[in-house]
């Protein structure tokens, strides 16, 4: 007797933070409105029940490279691969005008991936290269393949203020610490300059 099996290819859902800034207006209005529309649209192409932050006024980083940024989280679960999360996000700030040509600079709408599961890539030392590169070569170099987690995500108030919100006890895969660990070590007036904004 055989016995057919059906095998499914189907990939694992995993669970992706992104986050979300913008300090300059976009063709639905100003950035908080940019960011609320940006979420629909991931969450009409991924499917996704979402989970999102406040939106939260931060400093532009760094200093002196344009207008407060207004910044916020999501989390939720892709069933795909990461490299077309990151398509998906690159074709959402596209809708919105985001032309990545300049790092660091005034932009529309910014939609990084933070974290995939517990993916490091494209290897531990890779990561780590990023990681710990001296800010000046941060801001001239642009990485040729994916890095995750984001290098810098523990050193950012404006990405662990909004991670606050959602998922507190979510480990770095590298240092094992928790997003309410590295936003305890981070400095009193980094934390004081993120400001939460009302809600519409």
């Amino acid at each position: 007797m055989n016995i057919k099996m059906k095998i499914s290819l189907k990939l694992e859902a995993k669970s992706a933070l992104v986050a979300l800034g913008g300090n300059l207006p976009s063709s639905v209005g100003e950035p908080g409105k940019t960011l609320t529309y940006a979420m629909a649209n991931l969450r009409l192409c991924t499917n996704s029940l979402m989970y999102r932050s406040r939106f939260f006024s931060t400093p532009c980083f760094p200093v002196g490279y344009g207008p407060d940024y207004v910044n916020g989280a999501v989390e939720f679960k892709f069933q795909g691969k990461a490299n077309e999360l990151l398509n998906i996000l690159h074709d959402i700030e596209k809708i919105f005008g985001r032309a990545r040509d300049t790092r660091w600079c005034g932009r529309v709408l910014d939609l990084d991936l933070l974290t995939f599961g517990d993916i490091i890539a494209p290897s531990l030392n890779g990561y780590a290269q990023w990681r710990d590169m001296p800010l000046s070569q941060q801001i001239q170099q642009t990485p040729t393949e994916m890095i995750l987690p984001h290098p810098r995500l523990q050193d950012r108030a404006f990405v662990l203020g909004p991670l606050m919100d959602i998922v507190p006890d979510w480990r770095h895969p590298v240092f094992g610490l928790t997003v309410q660990q590295m936003y305890g070590r981070l400095s009193v007036a980094d934390r004081d300059a993120l400001r939460p904004m009302p809600e519409p």
